[in-house]
């Protein structure tokens, strides 16, 4: 899910031609398309990480629901235990997706300061 940004470097070097040759492509096109690529990209990424994240927290509250009726059922516990740190590491994820965003969209921006301006990019 994250190609796009792993290869970010190279789509810019492949896309955005040297100064000498800047003139003759169109490099506004391509920049604004990388940069659309890039949203796309990171909506469809943050949109399903908080479905994980909801859906495991639906999880959680169901097993501790379960444990309240139960609360010596000690397989139960292990399983919420197991569910909990599931939740956790999910909501690490959006964490991680931020940091691979803002590197991402620097990267981007050094390339391509010059020939697009995204509205909304705060670097």
């Amino acid at each position: 899910m994250r190609k796009i940004d792993d290869n970010i470097v190279h789509a810019l070097n492949t896309t955005i031609p040297t100064a000498s040759f800047a003139d003759k492509a169109k490099v506004t096109d391509q920049c604004q398309d990388l940069y659309r690529q890039l949203l796309q990209s990171y909506e469809k990424r943050e949109s399903a990480i908080k479905g994980c994240v909801s859906e495991t927290s639906r999880e959680v509250q169901r097993l501790k629901d379960r444990r309240t009726n139960d609360p010596d059922n000690f397989e139960l516990l292990k399983e919420l235990r197991k569910v909990q740190t599931k939740f956790r590491l999910m909501q690490n994820e959006l964490n991680i997706e931020e940091v691979v965003k803002d590197r991402s969209l620097r990267v981007f921006y050094e390339r391509c300061r010059f020939y697009y301006k995204p509205p909304e990019l705060k670097i």
